[in-house]
């Protein structure tokens, strides 16, 4: 099953990140958040992934070259122009960056898509966003509904600490509870190709108009996931998440640390001499 991920948009409001890089390759821990989100599908064995480029999308490209040909051991024989690579292979993945326009919504990014997702159910989720929601409990309950798409409803977490007040006396603090009983979109959605008759063009919004629809028709299913959410909007946002990844407590990593899948292969390349 291939997976989508929304990676074009303009970042806007974390623009101390984004001025030089789109909002996926900010980096949580060392490693861009888009990373996290692809690790995280991997462990439950989700690793077919199509990424929806946009804005500064070459940055995005030119990572997953790097990360594939800079890994591992170089050897160079400058007199032949040889080049033996003990190549270290990063992650067990597949991976289509398909460039999807630089103002386009979210809507029409997926519409775009549709030469490589039709005749499939597929998985769509935003490349801002983590969540230690079991993907697999997930298509499970897709599968059972029977509609054309189903969303993961989350419990947005209020941006500010509470008070536990007793009489006129603060007794403690909350850290960041959920806001009240509302559910809102959290992405990891599951849809099947029909979903691609309610898509429009690039000005279409997948949140405001084609959600809606599928829902007004009844074919839009709510998977309820209680525990940990959390987009990265703000530069507070991302600091909360690096210091959950640093302090050893992020949620979201659901994968053991192991040794690179394949260890050590040489794989000889010529590279082209210099004049």
């Amino acid at each position: 099953m291939k997976v989508v991920i929304l990676a074009g948009g303009l970042g806007t409001r974390l623009q101390e990140e984004t001025v030089a890089r789109p909002k996926p390759m900010v980096e949580i821990g060392g490693m861009p958040i888009l990373w996290h989100i692809m690790k995280h599908f991997q462990s439950h064995g989700l690793r077919d992934f199509v990424v929806a480029c946009g804005y500064l999308g070459d940055s995005i490209k030119s990572y997953f070259l790097d990360r594939y040909n800079l890994s591992g051991h170089l050897a160079i024989d400058f007199a032949t122009g040889e080049i033996a690579r003990a190549q270290e292979v990063p992650e067990d993945w597949k991976v289509q960056l398909i460039d999807t326009g630089p103002t386009t919504l979210t809507g029409g990014r997926i519409k775009r898509l549709e030469p490589w997702l039709a005749n499939e159910t597929f998985m769509v989720t935003y490349g801002d966003g983590l969540s230690d929601v079991d993907v697999r409990a997930l298509l499970r309950f897709h599968r059972s509904h029977q509609r054309i798409a189903t969303v993961t409803a989350v419990r947005p977490p209020a941006r500010f600490g509470g008070l536990v007040i007793e009489g006129d006396a603060v007794t403690s603090f909350t850290e960041k509870p959920s806001a009240g009983e509302g559910w809102i979109n959290g992405g990891y959605l599951v849809f099947e190709p029909a979903v691609f008759d309610y898509l429009g063009g690039d000005e279409s919004s997948l949140e405001a108009s084609t959600l809606e629809r599928l829902a007004a028709d009844g074919q839009l299913a709510a998977y309820q996931h209680g525990d940990f959410w959390q987009c990265m909007d703000t530069l507070r946002d991302k600091h909360y998440l690096e210091g959950l990844w640093r302090n050893g407590q992020a949620p979201w990593k659901t994968w053991e640390t192991a040794s690179p899948v394949g260890g050590l292969k040489v794989v000889p390349q010529v590279a082209h001499r210099a004049a």
